[in-house]
């Protein structure tokens, strides 16, 4: 093991990631009364040039107004471009005003660690001249070939980044891919296309202690696909995914919640291990498979995230 390692550096319940655009109160209403562990209320993509400004108005208004805490939610905002004349009045007006309500920001086509240090240095100064006390995270999203060749140096950078997000959709647009459903498997490449993207940005992301997090699915027709793209992420290690409509928050949280079967195995192996140890052994057997201590690293994780389940449901 290396001398050198890299601890979490937040940690949230982030199976599911709901976004709605700033600019439909109404819809932003129901997503807090929905299971999303988080909310991300977007100001760029989702919302018209011309729409700007009001949406903006209106994600403070929601921000403050809604028992965000009271319905265990997790509040984000996706600012507009670096490269927009939005952008810095996102920041300024939303964090001037609401920024005692709002846990992270979602930082668009992040493509070099300065675009997040950019956002870290107007926070720190706008927190402190406003005496917020507590911390906004930052969120960066990787959708441009740019930011994927640059992933492991925003993840080693020091800042407040405390999670990645895999945009699929602009992903595939820079790279001039052929898809045929946003975050869907094209049925011409042998396999998921989008396999080694996600799998360099959650290895960038668990040397620095970063969250991984998949991106949208865009047929919410298709209920078994964005299943079989939750099972395929969880697989390599990612925490959660985002819901484009409400229908896919449950599949989300089921998919990136243990199981009880997972669950229960987790803990035999705990027990099995402390068995072999008090008899001199460092690895065990159970039923039928070699268990080490790379088995009850994994072991831990599932447990720690079951307690964090049942401290929500108490």
């Amino acid at each position: 093991m290396s001398h050198t390692v890299h601890g979490m550096r937040a940690t949230r319940l982030q199976r599911s990631t709901l976004a709605v655009p700033a600019s439909n109160p109404s819809m932003v209403e129901k997503a807090a009364e929905s299971e999303a562990d988080v909310v991300f209320l977007d100001l760029e993509d989702a919302v018209a040039p011309n729409d700007k400004e009001q949406a903006r108005k209106n994600a403070i208004q929601l921000l403050n107004d809604i028992d965000w805490k009271g319905r265990n939610k997790v509040t984000s905002l996706r600012i507009n471009g670096l490269d927009t004349h939005y952008m810095y009045r996102d920041v300024v007006d939303v964090v001037e005003q609401a920024g005692d309500r709002l846990d992270v920001i979602l930082i668009p086509k992040v493509g070099l660690p300065a675009d997040v240090y950019m956002v870290e240095a107007m926070l720190n100064q706008i927190e402190m001249a406003k005496g917020l006390k507590r911390k906004i995270g930052i969120e960066a999203l990787i959708e441009t070939p740019l930011g994927m060749a640059n992933v492991e140096a925003i993840a080693a950078a020091p800042s407040r980044l405390e999670a990645m997000h895999f945009g699929v959709a602009d992903y595939a647009a820079f790279h001039k891919a052929r898809t045929v459903n946003i975050g869907g498997l094209n049925p011409n490449y042998p396999g998921d296309q989008w396999h080694a993207a996600l799998s360099r940005m959650t290895t960038a992301c668990r040397a620095y202690g970063i969250r991984p997090i998949d991106g949208p699915f865009g047929d919410f027709s298709d209920p078994d696909g964005f299943r079989d793209a939750c099972k395929r992420g969880a697989a390599l290690g990612i925490e959660g995914k985002w819901a484009i409509h409400p229908s896919q928050i449950a599949l989300a949280n089921e998919e990136y919640s243990p199981t009880e079967a997972e669950v229960d195995r987790a803990r035999q192996i705990l027990v099995a291990l402390e068995e072999a140890a008090a008899q001199g052994r460092g690895a065990a057997s159970l039923n039928g498979k070699m268990v080490d201590a790379a088995s009850e690293k994994m072991a831990r994780n599932i447990l720690a995230v079951q307690e964090v389940l049942k401290a929500r449901a108490a």
